[in-house]
């Protein structure tokens, strides 16, 4: 008899996307399931129960984000209104933010983010500053002249939110930074059986490691295998139908594995249901789809310790920024979104007590430009984002907020901003939060030994 190939995970997974499974949500949810053979930390894990979660805000189309964050100085306010033009807020409508530590400059928020700024002046909240994707310092002098390594495909959208992702930006590599994470730290958890990170908005690259994989949820919870929960109570005949398929001891590798991880999937998505389904918060949320996305990120948040989690990712998504046209219009409608679904959140961490534990940060495409083409803002390079939790220093600007005058030191043409801060420092903040030891940092965010040198303190200083 000739002998069985060997499958690799990975393989099977690539050619199960071309098998009939029966169900989009069950097929999710295999592509998502734990690996079973897992790389190890390079130096002992954090021990103890503490329990850490990432939150990953994307703001898919790329935000006009020196919108959300505009200068409300009146020398710097007229910088800005002069290279924004008809894209600039009215001074008097940028809400004020009480900096503690002064940076020269005085910032306000976009009218319609009135909880974001309680957060920031309460301190649970803070911005970073002009930060994007960079493989190196870069100056404009380096730019023009051809003198330095520029990300791949800068300014469009695909190749963009992929750097975002993954920080890698010289590379087309679709393994994420929070999934390199995951490979480090997945082992602290005690189940097997579901993954540390959590997409309520689909497939994301930033979860993707070399060993594991994001479980797609909705923002009603798992979806399971289309009607076998629901026929199992009112025809038990089909649900008993499936399982036997299941139980079958297949001889074909294939068919075996598949088998296999579709049972384990189930047994999955019953375990995160019966977890989640009973989790009740008092805490109200506003009737959106972002604000559906971040109540299931908070459900699933109380339950982490009935799951075994001591460490989770989750991903959730709010598209639709690629404001071409309409830039005040648009955002007038959108900002509050973000807002009221971040306060809300928030709110419930408190509600759970576990606002200290869990950070949610914002990223996005790119920034777009200062400029405006006469409807709206096209798409640039370096933008503003912020950073909620109680473990966050708040109430600071991260980064250096720049100076907004057309044909600045950092201008590349039209207000396109090269960043001042990388998206190491920014996420290597939150790595080293999360518990990636400064030894394993590098193993995170490959480029960011050319930004900082791992230490006790990190890069930007906005993790407690």
């Amino acid at each position: 008899m000739s002998k069985q190939p060997h499958l690799s995970r990975r393989q099977f997974l690539g050619q199960a996307s071309c098998a009939a499974v029966g169900s989009t949500a069950l097929f999710s949810t295999l592509l998502n399931l734990r690996m079973a053979s897992t790389a190890a930390a390079q130096t002992p894990l954090p021990g103890g129960t503490d329990y850490r979660a990432m939150v990953c805000l994307f703001l898919a189309g790329g935000a006009d984000s020196f919108n959300f964050l505009a200068p409300s100085g009146t020398d710097e306010y007229n910088e800005y209104a002069n290279v924004r033009a008809d894209l600039a807020l009215p001074q008097n409508e940028l809400l004020p933010l009480n900096i503690a530590t002064p940076i020269g400059k005085q910032l306000g928020v976009h009218p319609g983010m009135s909880e974001l700024r309680d957060l920031f002046n309460d301190g649970n909240l803070a911005w970073v500053a002009n930060v994007g994707t960079l493989i190196e310092p870069t100056t404009l002098s380096q730019y023009q002249n051809d003198l330095v390594n520029l990300p791949l495909g800068l300014y469009s959208h695909a190749d963009q939110i992929k750097q975002w992702q993954t920080s890698v930006p010289q590379s087309g590599d679709a393994i994420g930074w929070g999934g390199r994470t995951a490979d480090l730290l997945h082992s602290l958890n005690d189940n097997d059986r579901i993954s540390m990170n959590i997409s309520v908005a689909g497939s994301n690259v930033w979860q993707n490691g070399n060993n594991t994989f994001q479980y797609a949820i909705g923002s009603d919870g798992s979806q399971g295998l289309d009607t076998y929960d629901y026929w199992w109570g009112g025809y038990p005949a089909r649900g008993a139908a499936v399982d036997s398929q299941m139980d079958i001891e297949y001889q074909n590798l294939f068919q075996k594995t598949f088998a296999h991880s579709t049972k384990n999937a189930l047994e999955a998505h019953q375990e995160f249901s019966a977890a989640t389904e009973g989790i009740e918060l008092t805490t109200v949320f506003p009737e959106t789809y972002l604000g559906a996305q971040l109540q299931m990120v908070a459900r699933t948040i109380a339950a982490h310790s009935a799951l075994g989690m001591r460490r989770q990712t989750f991903f959730v998504q709010f598209g639709g920024w690629d404001h071409h046209d309409e830039v005040l219009g648009n955002m007038a409608d959108m900002a509050p979104v973000i807002s009221q679904a971040v306060g809300a959140f928030y709110a419930a961490m408190e509600e759970i007590n576990e606002q200290n534990n869990v950070t949610l940060f914002t990223a996005s495409d790119f920034g777009r430009t200062l400029t405006s083409n006469g409807e709206g803002s096209d798409h640039a390079w370096g933008g503003n984002h912020f950073v909620c939790g109680g473990a966050v220093n708040g109430a600071n600007i991260y980064g250096v907020y720049p100076d907004l005058y057309a044909g600045n030191p950092l201008d590349t043409g039209r207000g396109r901003l090269i960043p001042s801060t990388s998206v190491d420092e920014y996420f290597g903040e939150l790595a080293l939060w999360f518990g990636v030891s400064p030894s394993d940092l590098s193993t995170v965010l490959p480029n960011v030994g050319n930004f900082y040198t791992p230490g006790a303190i990190g890069p930007l200083g906005m993790m407690g």
